[in-house]
């Protein structure tokens, strides 16, 4: 039995586990960065729609000012 050859491999084993460990907390670290930046930007996708309806509601709200004041334009024969 090779005393060396297998305390070797067990050095090697455990190297190559100790770089697969700092691997995966590298890779969950980036990984919760990544949510973190979607939710980010869920949140301003969802504030933008907010303001894109606000914007649709006051433009139809103007539209519809300009046709009632036009009616009354045309009501009185102008």
């Amino acid at each position: 039995m090779d005393t060396a050859g297998d305390i070797d491999q067990f050095q090697l084993l455990e190297a190559k586990i100790d770089n697969l460990i700092e691997f995966i907390t590298v890779l969950k670290k980036e990984k919760e960065s990544i949510v973190e930046k979607a939710q980010i930007q869920e949140e301003k996708i969802a504030d933008l729609i907010k303001q894109l309806e606000s914007l649709k509601a006051g433009r139809d709200s103007a539209r519809q000012r300009i046709v009632s004041l036009l009616e009354k334009i045309e009501s009185i024969g102008i």
